[in-house]
């Protein structure tokens, strides 16, 4: 056993599936066993493994400029250039680019982006962010603070009172509806209870929403009709920022450019990173509108210089990969290509509907989940029964994620074709049944 702490892991079941090579979308274990990758790694490989393109980018970009900082006015021509790019294709006003590592570093620096722009206008009161249950926005402490998943708070101690982060409903019908409740008495109860908490804590206090526009780690979940379009309304009512997380569903993962597009959202800030450059390297983007960067010039002035910045900020290899990985995605219209394949998987998972143990199939483009459910009894099944049937999938070659203690995840490569789909279908549906007999054998039910 090495020496590593492994992340997101039970430090009693490390080291249980060694990888050496993958090509595509198929991954290969030590033991020379092959594997659909069904969930682009962690949601990120977009491109696949093994894009030469990629690989190349890389190769040069380290010949050419291996490393440079971008403290004190330095730059360099492929950041610039990736910035530009990335301002053209977000639906940001005259959008502003910081970039990071990841994800989670991402969303820190939004929180630091905030509170330097309401200082900035005179408004330093307004630092409150509401976020929801069962998001998921990254673990490093600012991040950690705004996810809404037990598992990353226990034991940390983390200081969310002290960030003022208020917890709202998650828009997840299927387990947080009321005994015969609508979906559209759903929204207007969980968007009422929003509005209730706005005006407790005072709107002048809060300076903005964050959420996922599909989820990930808490269940792929997706709000009913109507509820972006009323949530919008009030923080525009109260003047509180829309800030998406678009970390998991921007790129052409829902079959539009941004999850944004796909509800309906117009955002005031955005995050972005995983399939930015398509994992091959680590870099994320933190997206502002482009007033609030104007309103932290003159502060940043008198200072002498704005203290926030990473030592790869913008890195010069990550920056070469992400841009020819957005020239990619736009030269072969892998977005317009992930909306066809994306609704032959949608279409093809729905035949699950009609488990024993399914309660909801949902998703959209290349993001799906199957939540496991006892519909006799019309209850969520034991969390151990998701994470038996990850393992049964594993064990028939495909490699899915058990997300928000009763789903099954699915989130493949956007270059994933028809014929794949079926192999993936097919493989599921295997260790589905596998599931099902489990579950009664062992009286789950």
């Amino acid at each position: 056993m090495s020496r590593i702490i492994y992340p997101t892991t039970n430090f009693k079941a490390t080291e249980t599936l060694v990888l050496e090579r993958a090509d595509g979308i198929y991954i290969h274990d030590d033991q020379g066993n092959q594997y659909l990758e069904g969930m682009s790694g962690l949601w990120c490989t977009s491109l696949g493994y093994n894009n030469q393109e990629l690989i190349d980018a890389a190769t040069q970009q380290l010949h050419d400029l291996s490393y440079s900082h971008m403290f004190s006015g330095k730059t360099h021509k492929v950041g610039m250039e990736l910035s530009d790019k990335l301002a053209e294709m977000v639906p940001v006003d005259n959008a502003r680019i910081f970039f990071g590592h990841s994800g989670s570093d991402a969303n820190d620096s939004q929180i630091k982006l905030l509170r330097y722009y309401f200082n900035a206008i005179g408004k330093p009161e307004k630092r409150k962010i509401i976020a929801r249950q069962r998001s998921y926005h990254g673990v490093t402490i600012g991040a950690a603070c705004l996810t809404g998943l037990p598992i990353n708070h226990a034991n940390f101690d983390l200081p969310v009172d002290a960030l003022g982060i208020i917890r709202t409903d998650a828009p997840y019908y299927l387990r947080d509806k009321l005994a015969g409740e609508t979906e559209s008495q759903f929204v207007d109860r969980i968007v009422g209870n929003l509005e209730r908490q706005i005006l407790a804590e005072g709107p002048e206090t809060i300076a903005a929403f964050i959420a996922e526009p599909i989820t990930g780690a808490s269940g792929v979940i997706i709000a009913p009709d109507g509820y972006y379009a009323k949530v919008q309304a009030l923080l525009k009512q109260y003047d509180i920022f829309f800030w998406a997380d678009e970390v998991i569903t921007g790129f052409g993962r829902t079959g539009n450019d941004f999850g944004s597009t796909t509800m309906g959202i117009k955002p005031d800030m955005m995050s972005l990173a995983k399939q930015l450059s398509s994992a091959y390297q680590p870099i994320s983007a933190a997206v502002i509108r482009g007033d609030m960067y104007d309103a932290m010039v003159e502060p940043c002035a008198e200072l002498g210089v704005f203290g926030h910045g990473y030592t790869y900020s913008a890195h010069p290899v990550a920056s070469a990969v992400a841009l020819k990985t957005l020239e990619i995605y736009q030269r072969d219209e892998i977005f317009a290509r992930a909306a066809d394949t994306g609704a032959y998987l949608q279409q093809q998972l729905q035949q699950f509907a009609s488990s024993p143990i399914v309660g909801e199939v949902r998703g959209r483009g290349l993001i799906a989940a199957v939540d496991l459910h006892n519909c006799a009894k019309d209850e969520a099944l034991p969390a151990c029964v998701s994470y038996f049937l990850q393992q049964a999938c594993q064990d028939n070659g495909l490699i899915l994620r058990a997300v928000g203690g009763t789903a099954i995840a699915f989130c493949p490569p956007l270059i994933i074709t028809q014929d794949q789909i079926d192999e993936l279908i097919g493989k599921f549906a295997a260790a589905l049944a596998t599931t099902e007999a489990h579950v009664k054998a062992n009286g789950l039910m």
